[in-house]
């Protein structure tokens, strides 16, 4: 069995950061070549990309509409029935790593304080450093709310300011950014396996869950396949995207075709993006400029 990696680094982020998802690859095809299962490889790749400042991920997560608020969600899954995520989880460099450690719960998705605690108690230590990119990002996404730009596909600034729920009162009259990181494998074995995390959706309310710890919506692995979506989760979640597109796959449709018909399932404003691997092929697609890397 040939092995495949596929690595995104989000919708919309930006071909610049090319060069860090093939660094990802790299880590992945490095483990692979160790004898390391798909699932270490897999998040082996996440760990770069939350490792780099330039990724909305682990170190450069966005910082909420307070200005103070970073809240995180990872997931890890694959063939061979291991399954872990975490939501809303702040004060961690790498959140992949404590989906890795929910995996080995009873549980599958832990979330807010208690995923914390268990951070702590896993040997997970404190981290709350705020990356001057994170600084900038949040600067300039409040500049475009002043101007009234409309924040996501389909929601208005006033919808922020309606539903506030941070300390304090908002200080915009709401922008971009859904960026999250993904890879998927296929190792020596057959098996498959996804990992993913993200700094969160900004602008988005305290407490936002999107679509990257939720199985079936931004991730899903089983015996045909891996996949991961990267966007608004919210449009994400709506279309139960990356179970959509594994089951068209192991249905038998030909891989970039069921690609093609999960992007066609989101508005095309709203920014989206999907790597896949199957027995046979890999591939990515995205309705916007977004980084990707294949091994």
């Amino acid at each position: 069995m040939h092995t495949a990696i596929v690595v995104h680094g989000g919708a919309g982020a930006g071909e610049e950061l090319s060069a860090g998802c093939r660094s990802a690859a790299q880590a992945a095809a490095g483990a692979l070549a160790r004898g390391e299962q798909g699932l270490a490889a897999a998040i082996a790749a996440v760990l770069v990309m939350e490792d780099d400042e330039r990724f909305n991920a682990g170190t450069g997560s966005a910082l909420g509409l307070d200005g103070k608020t970073i809240e995180m969600d990872a997931s890890v899954m694959d063939s061979r029935g291991t399954l872990g995520a975490v939501a809303i989880l702040r004060s961690v460099r790498n959140p992949v790593l404590v989906a890795r450690d929910v995996a080995k719960s009873p549980h599958v998705l832990l979330a807010g304080e208690g995923a914390l605690r268990f951070a702590r108690m896993m040997g997970h230590e404190a981290y709350d450093v705020v990356s001057d990119k994170a600084r900038r990002e949040h600067q300039k996404m409040l500049e475009k709310m002043a101007t009234c730009e409309q924040p996501m596909a389909g929601v208005d600034n006033i919808e922020f300011e309606r539903y506030w729920n941070y300390d304090g009162q908002p200080t915009f009259k709401a922008p971009h950014g859904c960026d999250t990181v993904g890879a998927v494998v296929r190792d020596a074995d057959g098996h498959f396996a996804v990992a993913g995390s993200t700094g969160g959706s900004a602008p988005s309310l305290l407490g936002r869950v999107g679509d990257t710890p939720l199985i079936g919506s931004g991730f899903y692995a089983g015996a045909d396949g891996a996949v991961a979506a990267t966007g608004i989760g919210e449009y994400i979640m709506r279309n139960m995207l990356a179970s959509k597109v594994y089951h068209w796959i192991a249905g038998g449709m030909d891989l970039h075709e069921a690609l093609r018909r999960g992007i066609a399932l989101v508005p095309p404003d709203a920014d989206t993006g999907l790597i896949a691997v199957s027995k046979t092929q890999a591939g990515w697609l995205a309705n916007a400029s977004t980084p990707f890397a294949h091994l």
